[in-house]
């Protein structure tokens, strides 16, 4: 398939290497453009000057950018990529975003005869750096069940939650249930140090157990090593967290623990943080 990729962080970098080197053609935007003839040099493909270049007969369009604004930004406009799509094309937002702006996109690309799908993704950097995201995805059936099997190449899971938005507010909640596990396994590893536990026993121990998770798994040594250079930003988790305290008024949910480490998390960043993995949680309790 012809593929365009807007978007090459982190994230969208390796995902859309996986896709090159599964034998699809695919043209690359990215505003930094270094990063682009990087990512050209070292898994093939193309890389166009603008979002529109990059979708022209594409039968898939990925992004996976910033925020709302930012999609808005690459989606838009003469030199959007909404603007080259063709008939029954579909475009796919990997993008971490509010599920008003999905209800917003899918409106846009229904006038312009293209299908959409809201399609955050969970697994952080290593996630995608080795194709095992997890993809929660939100439109109709027949637009997933095309689109599936390109999705499948980045993920180890990949789900149709609901109609669109839906893959946006499973996102939500997977950012309101970490929030709370990376502050609980801070407090834990805090404790165990203090007390003297060996942490590589504590972590043979824990993960047979009840305390077992993804982020005890990936976050409890490197804790405990105080190693935070990685994974998921301090600045993007608040921007993710936000997403949901604006759903949850809409929706009258209460996410008072969510919002208290938001708050934990309003510290370090005022403490130069910003860029730290979200599991530096543990430098708040540290004497």
């Amino acid at each position: 398939m012809k593929i365009a990729f807007i978007g090459l962080g982190v994230m969208g970098y390796p995902m859309a290497g996986h896709l090159q080197n599964a034998g699809h053609d695919v043209v690359v935007f990215n505003r930094t453009v270094t990063k682009a003839v990087a990512w050209v040099e070292q898994y093939g493909g193309k890389h166009a000057s603008t979002p529109h270049l990059a979708a022209l007969n594409a039968d898939l369009v990925l992004m996976c950018v910033g925020n709302d604004d930012d999609v808005r930004s690459v989606v838009y406009g003469d030199a959007g990529l909404l603007s080259a799509m063709t008939a029954n094309a579909i475009l796919i937002d990997h993008t971490t975003t509010s599920a008003l702006l999905a209800e917003e996109l899918s409106a846009a690309c229904a006038q312009a005869n293209v299908q959409f799908l809201d399609a955050p993704v969970s697994g952080g950097q290593a996630g995608a750096e080795n194709a095992l995201l997890t993809i929660m995805t939100g439109g109709t059936a027949s637009v997933y069940e095309r689109a599936l099997p390109v999705l499948n190449i980045m993920a180890k899971k990949v789900t149709l939650v609901g109609g669109v938005g839906a893959g946006q507010k499973c996102k939500m909640v997977n950012q309101l249930c970490i929030a709370g596990l990376v502050q609980g396994l801070a407090e834990g590893v805090n404790f165990a140090k203090n007390a003297g536990l060996d942490e590589h026993v504590l972590l043979d121990v824990l993960r047979n157990g009840a305390a077992q998770s993804w982020q005890l798994e990936n976050r409890a040594l490197t804790m405990a090593e105080g190693k935070f250079d990685f994974g998921f930003a301090v600045d993007w988790m608040r921007k993710d967290l936000a997403i949901c305290f604006e759903e949850a008024e809409r929706n009258g949910s209460l996410v008072p623990i969510a919002k208290l480490v938001d708050g934990f998390y309003h510290e370090l960043q005022n403490n130069g943080e910003q860029r730290s993995d979200t599991s530096v949680l543990i430098k708040r309790l540290q004497k």
